[in-house]
């Protein structure tokens, strides 16, 4: 198989991980897997070395040196975006190599150098969730998924923040080369070959832990053991010893929910765990989280992550690609 090159490109005050997660992932399919080859360069405007944004000293390429074409151009993110964003001659080495690349890339707030470059013009994409609404309000032409770990547009791909690099880069593998590959990289690397594009950035229950009042701080520990239970409004206000309207403003003001969109998180997510972790029927998975019926688990992938359990398990299961 021809080795696919990939370029990362950098710049002073990068986030590191930004850089070496997707290099890991690339360099570890390299090793691992004798019918793979990839050939990766870090890159950066000056070429030499580069502080990132840790304080840690790396050496890279200049852009003008890269040779056309590129398989995959990643570009990452970092602190001083502003400056590289005005960095005209970045700018221009990035439309260059994404004019012949395969596919074009960025991680965490690298997408606002795409941004700046054209590059997401009436495409959707994504960066980390602190710079969504910047991204949105500074280049309105394009589409920002505020919650996804990363969105794919045609041959533009996007992702939230630093860890989300090395999703995508798993993403990117499995799309050259198979799931059971990416499954592979990601044993390697002891991560999980789990988070889907459609997945939030924040699992509800990582959501929840700000809430501040007793009563909610209670409840929201007791819910995700007790998933199959009457978890209704009603339900849950005598719970707490609250009207039914009392409970839904202190909820919704604490976790930034309504209790109905809390409990429905809180299945989705226990049932993307069961269907990645276990072989249970998806009849028996839905009865535990609480869905009850397959159907109403069903319409609940299909609006939250756009897919189906089904399609869920055989991407994202522990035996994916086996």
């Amino acid at each position: 198989m021809a080795a696919l090159d990939v370029a990362v490109v950098t710049f002073p005050s990068a986030q590191i991980l930004d850089v070496t997660g997707p290099l890991e992932v690339f360099s570890s399919a390299d090793h691992l897997l004798p019918t793979v080859e990839y050939r990766t360069q870090v890159v950066s405007p000056s070429g030499g070395m580069v502080q990132a944004s840790s304080g840690l000293s790396f050496g890279t390429t200049a852009l003008a040196d890269v040779v056309e074409p590129v398989d995959t151009l990643v570009v990452a993110g970092g602190r001083d975006m502003d400056e590289a964003c005005a960095d005209e001659e970045l700018l221009a080495h990035v439309r260059r190599l994404a004019g012949s690349a395969r596919r074009v890339t960025s991680v965490c707030s690298g997408a606002f150098v795409l941004a700046a470059a054209g590059l997401l013009d009436g495409r959707r994409a994504t960066t980390h969730w602190a710079e969504c609404q910047l991204l949105a309000s500074a280049h309105p032409q394009v589409s920002v998924d505020g919650d996804a770990i990363y969105v794919r547009d045609g041959d533009v791909w996007t992702s939230a923040g630093v860890t989300a690099g090395i999703d995508l880069a798993l993403a990117l593998v499995a799309d050259d080369h198979g799931a059971r590959a990416a499954a592979a990289v990601a044993r390697h690397l002891v991560v999980y070959l789990r988070r889907s594009g459609g997945q939030a950035q924040f699992s509800t229950l990582l959501a929840a832990q700000a809430a501040e009042s007793e009563p909610v701080r209670e409840l929201l520990a007791w819910l995700p053991d007790h998933l199959a239970e009457d978890l209704s409004v009603p339900a849950l206000a005598r719970r707490v010893h609250l009207s039914e309207r009392q409970f839904s403003r202190v909820f919704k003001a604490e976790v930034g929910l309504t209790p109905s969109e809390h409990v429905e998180g809180l299945r989705l997510e226990a049932a993307c765990r069961l269907l990645e972790t276990t072989g249970h029927a998806v009849d028996h998975i839905a009865r535990t989280c609480g869905f009850r019926v397959p159907e109403t688990m069903n319409r609940t992938f299909r609006r939250r992550l756009d897919t189906t359990p089904g399609e869920h398990r055989r991407h994202f299961g522990q035996f994916a690609g086996r």
